[in-house]
Parts: structure tokens; sequence; C-alpha cells
């Protein structure tokens, strides 16, 4: 849908109605989609974390689903937002690594000439509801584009709030020096201030439909979070803690704050069963340095297993979703467009060929979305440990093929999630298949393959992971 179109489709509305906001007698759900940066599988209390403290994300787990088996769409940030934003994979985009990537020019493979920013011509979540009368923010990062005229306003959002070329903050106290963001008082916390000005964004658009799309700065690093919250973590510290850093607990704790806030506004409005809440991760967190660990998973952030990919997803709707319910079937950052596209009533999408509308899962955990495989493609290097690699999940099998060494391995994940024991050799006819079925949709979605690189230097390579 070009932006031309989506234009005239607003200005008919409003000229046959007066205004948006009187365009239909039922409005549809306002959507809410909170994307956490680095937030690891386990990283909440109710997710088994021993340290950290998430008492209102938890609170949006009783009060709707939660999702086992819910999954990133690439290991790392940028990738994975652009897919949140369309519905696409990252390889269909090719948008397949965080904007600018790590550099290895000695590796044994070349990366691709892949997309650095979010292509306009590619129809976002905040274009899609636009006519529809959706009032739109994205408030914190955005981390797909450097220039201007790439952030939000120009891929269809009314408002941008602290949305820039970078991933991570130069600060999480003001002041901030982001361009999109104007200081507050010295000493003021960032995730507190966004929280503050989603809340006023509700107050203001209270009365028509909605779409705040909120990624947190929260919890990538710098790790930087409040004196006495992380003093309190460090008294918390015993020998036999799973999680252990108290900075990175005091910026969980936080982010769940901040969260609360949020939601507090929007059931202190009245519109708790008019609004559609998601919470979500990018990918999985980071355990470099120690930050964080994924445990039960294998490794984290930048990783081709579990830990690097698998998130949490909660979604909350009372009145359609019930309530402290459990959902174990496979789902993937695409599919939020599909979903916010479905509860609103959008066009479209019936006819996105990556993503499937989590709506029948929302109304009955038992259902299926009739959907047999999901898919990852990165074909770059990253310091968390992924070699360019591509992989599948296919039911309870995951097979990885790592391009260097022309080399998969297989997982059985309903027996062994923690991916300690490769079956490839033992089941090949298995492996064989999975092999298959992912060259398939890499050819289908026309995916970016690595190359050989002519200026490989494995002693140079080997000095600059």
């Amino acid at each position: 849908m070009s932006h031309r179109v989506i234009a005239a489709l607003v200005l008919g509305m409003v000229g046959w109605t007066g205004s948006v906001a009187e365009a239909a007698a039922d409005r549809p759900p306002n959507v809410v989609v909170f994307l956490i940066d680095d937030l690891g599988w386990t990283d909440l209390s109710r997710a088994g974390s021993d340290l950290y403290e998430t008492p209102n994300v938890d609170r949006l787990a009783r009060e709707g689903m939660t999702f086992t088996d819910a999954y990133a769409a690439c290991t790392v940030c940028s990738p994975t937002r652009a897919a949140v934003l369309t519905g696409k994979y990252p390889a269909r985009l090719r948008l397949t690594d965080w904007i600018h990537g790590h550099k290895r020019p000695f590796a044994k493979l070349a990366i691709p000439e892949w997309t650095e920013s979010l292509p306009h011509d590619e129809t976002t979540m905040a274009e899609a509801l636009k006519p529809l009368g959706y009032a739109s923010v994205s408030i914190g990062k955005w981390h797909l584009g450097d220039e201007p005229g790439q952030w939000p306003t120009h891929h269809g959002f009314d408002h941008n709030v602290a949305g820039y070329g970078r991933g991570q903050p130069p600060s999480y106290f003001s002041p901030y020096n982001i361009p999109t963001l104007e200081d507050g008082p010295e000493g003021e916390d960032l995730t507190d201030r966004l929280a503050e000005e989603a809340v006023r964004f509700i107050e203001e658009h209270k009365d028509r439909p909605f779409l705040l799309y909120m990624p947190h700065y929260a919890v990538h690093t710098p790790l930087q979070a409040k004196g006495k919250l992380v003093e309190a973590y460090r008294e918390k510290l015993t020998p036999d803690l799973r999680h252990t850093n108290p900075i990175y607990a005091a910026m969980v704790r936080t982010m769940d704050e901040a969260i609360g806030r949020v939601v507090g506004v929007i059931d202190e409005l009245g519109l708790a069963e008019e609004t559609l809440i998601v919470f979500t991760s990018d990918n999985g967190g980071l355990t470099l340095r120690d930050i964080t660990s994924n445990a039960p998973l294998r490794a984290g952030k930048g990783s081709a297993y579990e830990g690097g990919v698998r998130v949490p997803l909660i979604v909350r709707w009372p009145g359609t979703v019930p309530a402290e319910t459990s959902c174990d079937e496979p789902v993937i950052s695409n599919d939020l467009f599909a979903t916010a596209l479905d509860v609103a009533g959008a066009d479209g999408e019936a006819d996105l060929p990556d993503a499937r509308s989590l709506l029948p899962l929302l109304r009955d955990p038992g259902a299926t979305l009739g959907r047999d495989a999901l898919f990852w493609h990165y074909p770059h290097y990253h310091p968390g440990g992924a070699t360019p690699y591509s992989a599948i999940r296919a039911g309870g099998w995951k097979l990885i093929e790592f391009f260097e060494d022309d080399r998969v391995e297989l997982y059985h994940l309903a027996e062994d999630i923690g991916e300690s024991t490769d079956l490839a050799a033992t089941m090949p006819e298995k492996a064989a298949e999975l092999r298959d079925r992912l060259d398939a949709w890499r050819v289908e979605v026309e995916a970016q393959l690595p190359r050989p690189n002519p200026d490989y230097d494995p002693d140079r390579a080997a000095r600059t992971r």
C-alpha cells in the first residue's frame, strides 16, 4: 500500500464523516506494543528470575496470555523491529543485521550487501492503521535508518519521541543527547521519561483509536540505573543466584515500573477492554560481560541458539483474551503486524506471506495457526557467537545450518530445550528433510547469502572477533 493511497483513504474518510474520530460508531481497539530491548526469556520474575522483580509485567501475564514458545525474528535488534512493523521476515526485507552491524573484514565469509534502513516502499503498522482513524506514536528506540527522513514520522507515525538512528542511548540520565527528545531536569531517568510521554499521548488521544508503539531503550547497554535501586539489588546478591548483575536488575525494575505506569493510565481511563497490549523483546538477553543469563536456554543475543531468539511474549485484552492462560504454539515477531491488522479490521492481513494473526490463539490458546515452520536467516557475524547461519523450527525440531563449514546441527526442543544434544549425525534423514525445507524457504524469500571472502586471514580474523 503506497503512501499516496493511504493519504487518499484518510482524506476520503475525513470528508465523509467530518472527522476521523467519528468514522465509526464502534471504534476499533487501541493497539499498544511494548518492545523491550535485549530482555531475555527468563528476565521476568514470573519467568523464573531469582533476582529481577517485575510485578507489573507479571500482572499483565495474570490478566492475559503468556506465549511459551515466542521468538524474535532475529538474534539482534534492527531486523526484529522491521519484522514487527511490516510483518515480513528480515531476509525478505534484506534488513538482516543491527544497523550498521559488526565488521569482520578478515573472516572466512564476506557478508552480502544488505539494506541498512527500513525501505520506504514497505507498509508499516502505523501506515496500515492510519486509514482506520488511528492516531499513532513511536516512543523510544527506532534504529531503522540514520537520516531524519528514515525516522518514524516518515513511516506513517504521527509522532516520534526519542527515536533516531542510534541503537542505544548516549545516557539513561538527562541530559540525554537524543536529537528527538528534549532534555528533562538533570538526572531524570530516560525510561521514566518515556513512560510519561506515553501517558501524555494516551490522555490526549483517549477519544479515538490509537497505536502506541513503545520500543524502550531499556534494558540495552550502557548499564546505568538509579543508584539507590542498584544498591538495593546489590544487597540481595547471594552466591547461589543465577542472575547476579545488580545494575541490570535495577534497569529491569525501572522498565517494569514504566510499563505499570502506562498500563495504569489505560485502566484508569476505562480503556482496558478497548486496548490490545503486547509485551515482548527484540532478541534474547545479552550474556556477554555477565549481564544476564538465559538458562536453561543456550547462549544469548547474537547467537543461533534458543537464548538468542526465544523471547517473552505476553498479550492482554480483557474480555477477549482469557486471563491467566498459556499458549505453546510457536509464534514470531512478524505475527504482531498481522495481529494488529486483524483486530483493527484493516485490509491485507490475509495476504501476508510471513505472518499470522494471533487472534485465533488469543481467543483459544488450544487453536493452531496452520503454519508448520518458522525461519531465521543471519548471514553475518556477531560477538555473541553467531557466524553466518540459517535456521528452521518445525514442530519440536530445530535445525541450524552454518555457512562457514557447510555444517548442520539438529535438536529436538521438546526434549532438549538447552540444545545440548546434536542429533544431526544420528538422524540424517530428518536433518536432510529440514535442510531442504530451509533451502526452499531461502529461495522463496530471495535471501542474500554470504560469499567466500578474498581477504580471508585466519590469524587476523581471530584477533578481530
